[in-house]
């Protein structure tokens, strides 16, 4: 997989629960030595900061999150109508809750891809503490952030990543991560970073994925790591120090890291978190 890693203007354009930018240099050190010659595989792609930072030229981006992945299409099949639309957005609370309520009515149904890649992007960049959640019925609930100048058109990196975007082999899918990874061979590597399991009952946050994840659906994405590994797949996986992953995965390499958490509906749940690093290569 060859890597481009030239333009430092591609990178995350939303802030998001457990972004990687911080824990990029372990995340690094832990890559598979031939990376460059192999084809890249995220079938949670969140924020994308492993992505962006490694800028792959033959990838996979996944995520179940179809207003997400809604985004990422519209950056890099209609980024002018995008940028345009970004501009009408107004830093006010009554403009903000308005915006947000869409989602809770029929008329969102009747926005275009590029209103809703627009909707996502404005309340990133303008709800408390940047942090995108959604309740059980799946409508975005955090409050207005009452910043005074919130970076809503960041041009420099919506066409960077545009650009990007485009001129690689990347293919973009939103679907359940084992269909995806069930196309990964021995010359694909995988960087898997799912929801995270819960340190304790109360530090629980899942409100990215709609209806969260539980127990099951770790020992389910564990099962899948198994397969990948029995293949030959090289993949490495990010989540928390839970005593639950830890023994999933105690046939695999862990490595443990301490990540900074900023972004949290709780004040506990931000500052030094310790979380794990899980490979199946040396």
């Amino acid at each position: 997989m060859a890597m481009i890693s030239e333009n430092n203007l591609v990178s995350p354009f939303l802030k998001w629960v457990g972004g990687k930018r911080q824990l990029m240099a372990v995340i690094v050190e832990n890559l598979p030595k031939n990376i460059k010659n192999l084809k890249y595989y995220e079938p949670f792609i969140g924020g994308g900061a492993v992505f962006f930072h490694l800028q792959p030229v033959n990838a996979v981006i996944n995520d179940l999150n179809n207003d997400l992945i809604n985004v990422y299409s519209v950056i890099k099949n209609d980024l002018d109508s995008l940028i345009a639309d970004l501009k009408r957005h107004k830093n006010n609370a009554e403009y903000f809750y308005e915006i947000r309520a869409l989602d809770r009515t029929d008329d969102f149904n009747t926005l275009t891809a590029v209103q809703k890649a627009s909707r996502l992007i404005y309340l990133n960049k303008t709800c408390f503490n940047g942090l995108y959640r959604v309740n059980n019925a799946g409508e975005f609930n955090v409050p207005f952030g009452r910043y005074k100048k919130p970076n809503i058109v960041n041009e420099p990196t919506l066409k960077a990543v545009s650009k990007f975007l485009n001129n690689s082999n990347i293919r973009i899918s939103c679907e359940d991560y084992e269909n995806v990874l069930e196309k990964a061979d021995r010359d694909s590597f995988v960087y898997i970073d799912p929801p995270y399991h819960p340190i304790s009952e109360s530090s629980n946050f899942t409100g990215y994925v709609r209806g969260g994840w539980n127990a099951n659906d770790q020992a389910r994405l564990r099962d899948t790591c198994d397969k990948l590994n029995k293949r030959g797949v090289k993949f490495l996986l990010s989540n928390s120090s839970a005593l639950l992953i830890k023994e999933l995965y105690k046939d695999y390499n862990i490595t443990n890291v301490k990540a900074s958490r900023f972004v949290n509906s709780k004040a506990s749940g931000r500052g030094q978190i310790d979380e794990v690093l899980i490979k199946n290569y040396e």
